[in-house]
């Protein structure tokens, strides 16, 4: 076990996963982050940036500018597009959703967040992944094994999130991009 926390942390710039994704390579900037407005991402299909609630956007199209943006530094951004999603509170925007106002300091609502995911959808191994480095900064060892201990349960063995879990219980860093 040890070696393979090892050789995760030695691969920590290709771990730091976005919420929600399963790819573990950071999103390459687009002109969401690199040329649209605040509350604007850009819109391959018009080459344009359009604001995050145009009806022309699909929710996959909002997932990645959130990805986006929260991997670029911009939680409160990738909050404000979060909000715009159709979907509803689903799973997956509950994960992001979590993830996001962690980083914004509000663990509180991020804790109800991952609750409520994982609620939703018990095998969300993402969501179990980023509430039990939460449960690690927060000193809740034991809490944060329960979520590991679910994450192998539900078939994460040898996932990033497994591998991400068990590096932060081992060191105590969490990712945070």
């Amino acid at each position: 076990m040890r070696m393979i926390l090892a050789a995760a942390l030695a691969l920590t710039p290709q771990l730091a996963l976005a919420a929600g994704s399963d790819d573990s390579q950071p999103p390459k900037p687009t002109a969401t982050t690199t040329e649209c407005a605040k509350g604007e991402i850009w819109d391959e299909k018009t080459k344009a940036c359009v604001k995050a609630e145009e009806s022309s956007l699909n929710d996959d199209q909002r997932f990645g500018a959130v990805r986006e943006l929260a991997y670029a530094g911009r939680p409160d951004e990738a909050l404000a597009v979060l909000a715009t999603m159709t979907e509803g509170e689903t799973s997956r925007v509950l994960t992001y959703r979590g993830f996001l106002l962690r980083q914004t300091g509000r663990v509180e609502e991020g804790i109800a967040a991952y609750e409520r995911a994982i609620a939703l959808d018990p095998a969300n191994i993402l969501a179990r992944s980023y509430y039990g480095q939460l449960l690690v900064q927060m000193d809740e060892a034991a809490l944060a094994l329960a979520q590991l201990d679910a994450i192998r349960a539900h078939g994460g063995s040898g996932s990033w999130a497994e591998t991400a879990l068990a590096a932060a219980i081992e060191t105590g860093v969490t990712y945070t991009y």
